[in-house]
């Protein structure tokens, strides 16, 4: 055997995502009048998406607005009696009792015309809610309602992709996790290629789940690719993950090891007596079709790797290519 290096290159399918992505609602209810955005439009902020039809809001306002004038005629008449009664009262007509009766009167004139007014306002308000406009720039992702549909308050119509840097999400297995995410710093450990293109865009872990999803048992992750140019949402993209190479491993074929008692195993030849013994190792992964075995083995051993699963302890075998020794067993082979 030979002590070389091994480092892990993993790969993950991906899908390119905006960092930000909005459900967009209305924040009242009513039937939708008409949509002025298709799956895969360009949008900019403020621009009008959807509309409800606005007639009942419109009615609404109207009723809090004749409120509001109405409790506006009210205060205005309360402050003109509580003028003349104060009038009054200094020429001692009426008594101060009346007169704080007055007072209090124009107070509740007051506090009605400010809650009309508020309603008011807050009845304008919904009408203009009949329109829904983007908050920010970006690309509809996906229309939930069409024409006619109604809709109840904070119902999602449309899926908005805020314009901006670009995540890459993926699942990574649960066995890989811890060592996902403590070698995902390291600088140029994860790269992103996105298909259709040979080069590779550095990334950088910027979200990994905390659970894992329910059906896959996976974790969910993002990682950040920046704004490079011609990438659109919804790509397909493969996550390279390459961890850094260990020094002072030996690599075997995977058909050299054998599991027992829990435990992974090789045959270790011994040169004097070409008998076999087993000997317990530690896998540290894989480096392509090799394992690589971490601890448990030295460079000037000998082990045997074919026909493992038929040998047997103290079982004598020749090397691959030798003459026949009539005490050796011709079951298993052995190299270097």
């Amino acid at each position: 055997m030979q002590v070389s290096e091994a480092g892990q290159v993993l790969e993950f399918a991906a899908e390119v995502r905006s960092r930000s992505e909005s459900r967009l609602a209305f924040r009242v209810g009513g039937k939708v009048l008409s949509r002025h955005a298709n799956l895969g439009d360009s949008v900019k902020a403020g621009q009008v998406l959807m509309r409800l039809d606005p007639q009942d809001l419109k009615l609404g306002a109207d009723a809090a607005q004749a409120a509001l004038i109405a409790a506006k005629a009210n205060r205005d008449q309360q402050a003109a009696d509580l003028k003349r009664f104060k009038a009054l009262k200094d020429q001692g007509f009426i008594s101060g009792a009346e007169l704080e009766r007055r007072e209090s009167a124009l107070q509740a004139a007051q506090s009605q015309f400010e809650q009309a007014r508020a309603q008011a306002q807050a009845q304008r308000n919904q009408t203009e809610y009949a329109a829904l406009q983007a908050d920010v720039a970006g690309v509809i992702t996906a229309v939930d309602a069409e024409p006619g549909t109604v809709v109840g308050t904070g119902t999602p119509v449309l899926r908005l992709a805020q314009k901006g840097a670009r995540d890459v999400v993926f699942h990574v297995p649960e066995h890989q996790v811890q060592a996902f995410r403590a070698l995902s710093a390291t600088p140029g450990a994860l790269m992103v290629r996105v298909w259709g293109r040979d080069e590779l865009v550095p990334a950088k872990l910027r979200e990994l789940a905390e659970a894992a999803d329910p059906a896959t048992r996976t974790f969910v992750a993002k990682a950040d690719i920046g704004e490079p140019e011609g990438l659109k949402l919804g790509q397909t993209a493969t996550v390279v993950f390459s961890s850094p190479k260990r020094s002072g491993v030996v690599k075997l074929p995977m058909a050299a090891l054998f599991e027992s008692k829990g435990q992974p195993h090789v045959w270790v030849l011994e040169p004097a007596s070409m008998a076999v013994r087993q000997q317990a190792v530690t896998v540290g992964g894989a480096d392509g079709n090799a394992v690589v075995v971490t601890a448990g083995l030295s460079p000037a051993q000998e082990v045997v790797v074919a026909g493992v699963h038929t040998l047997s302890p103290g079982q004598k075998v020749r090397r691959y290519g030798a003459a026949p020794v009539a005490a050796a067993a011709s079951a298993g082979t052995s190299t270097r």
